[in-house]
This record gives structure tokens, sequence and C-alpha cells, in this order.
């Protein structure tokens, strides 16, 4: 089976591939970093995928979860 078949693109991926990498990391960043920072009960964490994307998750004191995330795009 090819990788194209085991990983259909949106149509947003196949449009404009940067866009959606963006969307990815803040979809990345608002459910998966934020179920595993809730999953264990964390203060803070720091997230950088090496290639310009940042976060930062941080308990609030009244326990909300307040999320600062960057994207970089080079052109």
């Amino acid at each position: 089976m090819s990788e194209q078949n085991t990983h259909p693109k949106t149509w947003e991926e196949t449009v404009e591939p940067e866009k959606a990498k963006r969307k990815n990391w803040a979809g990345f960043v608002e459910n998966e970093a934020v179920t595993f920072f809730e999953k264990f009960d964390l203060e803070k964490l720091t997230l950088e995928d090496g290639m310009g994307n940042k976060a930062k998750l941080q308990r609030t004191k009244n326990n909300s979860i307040k999320i600062e995330y960057t994207s970089s795009v080079v052109l």
C-alpha cells in the first residue's frame, strides 16, 4: 500500500500545504498537548518542533490552561 493511500490528504493540505501545516500545529497543541498536560497534572509545558513552531502551556490560578503558540513559515 502506498503512503498516499495510508494518509489521505485534506483539500487544504493539497492546495495550501503551509497553511494546513500551521493549522495542524494548532490542532496538535490544543488537543494532544492539552490532553498530555492534563493527564500528568503539569504546571508548565514548552513545546518546539524544530521547524519554528513553538507552544507554551501554563496552568492559571483558577486551574484553567493558558496556551501561547507561534508558527513560522519560510517563503
